[in-house]
């Protein structure tokens, strides 16, 4: 199967910093994958470079056998169609939310790529259906709540009918109901032939998105596998600081217990 995505030997720095550190992997078109690490293990970084947002300062991220550098990604000829292939969604939907009403967010990236005013009409009342947000149309998207701003976000980019989806912690800042919700639909999404790559440190997650999973630490891949194989190597996860042993006494003997990181040990992450 020939790589969709191949990052070899790729590192990379903020403000002399290092993020990723000599990461290489393959991503085969219509995987589901799981980028899975503890927070700075470099889950977001390396999303943004696959999206051609940021660029290693050595070795290669290429896309279809190209790779990606700031001189291609200048070229419409080649900018055009790889911004309607490929999608990235921020952990942060205020990052990526900036007109003045949800319906002229969605209708943004079509507008640039030149539709036709119907066909764009069309395809945002489709994406509003679909994120189930039709009665946010004429609202602010400032004026939104999180998981608000999270569908509004991820409508602005399934409205281009992607090959690809990259997704930062989707289920961050949602409620039960919504995060249930947003499993399901990547579950269809999955099932549409799209090659669906998510960073989340939220493991509960990671078997009902995910077929395949990369473990991220320190800006290194040290692991990857089947999703549930590798959740299931207790090791492997504490090393990644996925999981911790609560210690405890019984009298003379001590237990130790796996206990997987809640949510809210994980706010943000470069």
């Amino acid at each position: 199967m020939s790589a969709l995505f191949e990052c070899r030997d790729v590192h990379f720095e903020y403000d002399r910093v290092p993020a990723l550190r000599g990461l290489s992997l393959a991503v085969a078109a219509c995987e589901s994958i799981a980028l899975i690490g503890a927070n700075g293990s470099g889950k977001s970084t390396l999303l943004r470079l696959l999206d051609g947002l940021a660029f290693p300062s050595r070795g290669d991220v290429s896309f279809c056998g190209t790779a990606l550098g700031p001189e291609l990604l200048q070229s419409d000829e080649f900018a055009l169609p790889f911004r309607r292939r490929v999608a990235l969604v921020f952990q942060n939907p205020d990052v990526q939310l900036f007109n003045p009403t949800v319906f002229d967010e969605v209708g943004f990236g079509p507008a640039q790529l030149q539709w036709p005013k119907q066909e764009i009409l069309e395809r945002v009342n489709a994406a509003l259906r679909m994120m189930r947000i039709e009665h946010l149309r004429d609202r602010p998207p400032y004026r939104l709540s999180g998981g608000e701003k999270k569908r509004v976000a991820l409508a602005s980019v399934m409205v281009l009918d992607p090959d690809v989806l990259l997704l930062d912690e989707p289920t961050s800042s949602l409620d039960p109901r919504s995060q249930s919700e947003l499993i399901d639909l990547i579950q269809n999404w999955k099932s549409a032939s799209r090659t669906i790559i998510t960073a989340t440190h939220q493991l509960e997650i990671v078997e009902n998105i995910a077929d395949r999973a990369f473990v991220l630490e320190e800006g290194k891949v040290i692991a990857s596998g089947g999703a549930r194989e590798l959740l299931s190597d207790f090791d492997l996860m504490l090393r990644a600081n996925l999981v911790h042993a609560h210690r405890h006494s019984h009298g003379q003997v001590t237990h130790s217990h796996p206990h997987r990181h809640s949510h809210a040990d994980h706010e943000h992450e470069h």
